[in-house]
């Protein structure tokens, strides 16, 4: 997903660059640079720990560190090999251990980041709020429906700064397509379309698995969990998003990331009837979980937007080679095409007058009934329009080196120095009022049966 955005993106900066270097204006080209919009409060010191040091947890560990402020105190993996490669990059003297109650009781951590399994969510994000520490929680923010609420009660006790980790909440293209959407540029909201899809095996989530890995270097026990106990695998620990009994699948992996940037845009609190269906259509390699889910959903009227359904799909097998992402805000007048961290807008008025000939009964009718009609056409709609007004697309493309995970790291830490949780959009709720859904949509593909969902409540019905 970030490979084929960053090809996007080079492609898109090859444009503008192109259009600059031919004495072409940016403006010309209809072509907009979205900025950061946050910057960073404060450089006052803040101490995290990273539980959980694998792909995630480097990503979201880095960008953390890019931060002013900001020092790794300690870092916590089931892996010994994660461990050492943590002191390796991070330096000796940070604290590694394979007990995250380790760096929970420690006074010196200000801030968790929470980068594990699915599976261990709720229970380490819980007693970290228990214990004190700010919170940085991985999407999706629970493996169950049901233990959302746990997490939103520990956070509204803690008085802490809660973060679900999807960055597209703190993204410049989801916060501008969000101020052009409240604007009304499309005219009124019917459907979303949105898709996320891979071709190869790492997009599929088998991941390296070191040489090394046996009961002796990993933790297996620690990760089952409350999961069923199994005998060590190697797979099931490094590839565990392959299995239900410890991710939730391309749904809550994925469609998380589609319906934060809608829930955005929209101010939505999400929908009130989900179908989904689901298949594991490709990787037959021993994954229990889907490869192929696509969802449909149906959003009540609210004050912020009319009814409008939504679709989505992850296909982990697409026989295009880049796969793709998108999401498509489909409106009465117009589209918002969005990227990942760019957008394309599109807008229309219909004409006035509705036209006849071409594809149309008109030439079905006789001779004399022609110029009659053609008589009463004039007189009807005289002096209107017959074709649409069609604008130029208008793009919006990310400056150079522009990261959304950055800008999301900042709104959490801002919150944090300046003790106002209230700077989160994606706070607990709205965490639940996104893996919600998308974790329904594995309940209904398995029971192959609609799901009714209390939006305002954050339950099945």
């Amino acid at each position: 997903m970030k490979k084929s955005s960053r090809r996007s993106f080079i492609r898109k900066v090859g444009l503008t660059s192109a259009a600059v270097a031919s004495g072409q204006s940016l403006q010309a080209r209809n072509i907009q640079i979205l900025k950061s919009r946050i910057h960073s409060s404060s450089a006052e010191t803040i101490n995290i720990a990273l539980i959980g040091s694998g792909i995630i947890g480097h990503y979201d560990t880095d960008a953390a560190l890019k931060v002013p402020g900001i020092q790794l105190k300690a870092v916590c993996d089931l892996y010994t090999g994660r461990l050492e490669r943590a002191r390796e990059k991070w330096g000796n003297d940070i604290f590694t251990t394979r007990d995250y109650r380790e760096i929970l009781i420690r006074k010196d951590i200000d801030a968790i980041l929470i980068c594990t399994s699915d599976n261990w969510h709720q229970k380490i994000a819980i007693e970290a709020l228990n214990s004190g520490k700010n919170v940085y929680c991985e999407k999706p923010m629970v493996q169950y429906i049901e233990q959302g609420q746990g997490i939103i009660d520990a956070h509204k006790k803690s008085g802490k700064v809660f973060q679900v980790g999807s960055q597209r909440a703190s993204s410049a293209a989801i916060l501008k397509a969000r101020e052009l959407f409240q604007q009304g540029i499309i005219g009124e909201l019917t459907n979303v379309q949105a898709k996320v899809d891979r071709w190869n095996a790492k997009g599929a989530w088998n991941y390296s698995i070191p040489t090394d890995a046996s009961p002796e270097t990993v933790d297996f026990d620690s990760f089952l969990g409350t999961a069923p106990i199994v005998p060590f695998e190697a797979k099931r620990f490094f590839r565990w998003r392959n299995y239900k009994e410890y991710g939730t699948g391309v749904a809550g992996d994925l469609f998380v990331h589609l319906l934060t940037g809608v829930h955005v845009i929209t101010s939505s609190k999400g929908p009130e009837e989900i179908y989904a269906l689901g298949d594991i259509n490709y990787w037959k390699d021993g994954r229990n979980a889907y490869d192929l889910v696509s969802g449909l959903m149906k959003y009540p009227k609210t004050e912020t937007h009319p009814e409008f359904q939504f679709f989505t799909q992850v296909n982990l097998a697409n026989g295009a080679l880049e796969g793709g992402f998108g999401c498509t805000l489909i409106g009465t007048e117009g589209i918002i095409d969005i990227g990942w961290n760019d957008f394309r807008v599109h807008t229309l008025k219909r004409p006035a007058a509705p036209g006849y000939g071409g594809y149309d009964s008109f030439d079905s009718f006789s001779a004399k009934q022609k110029t009659e009609f053609e008589k009463w056409y004039k007189a009807t709609y005289k002096g209107l329009s017959q074709e649409p007004m069609v604008a130029n697309p208008v793009n919006y493309v990310p400056e150079e080196g522009y990261d959304d995970r950055l800008d999301h790291m900042k709104v959490f830490f801002n919150a944090i120095r300046e003790n106002n949780p209230g700077l989160i959009i994606e706070d607990s709720e709205f965490g639940l009022r996104a893996a919600g859904p998308s974790i329904a949509c594995n309940i209904s593909a398995e029971k192959q049966a609609p799901v009714k969902w209390n939006s305002d409540n954050m339950r099945i019905i």
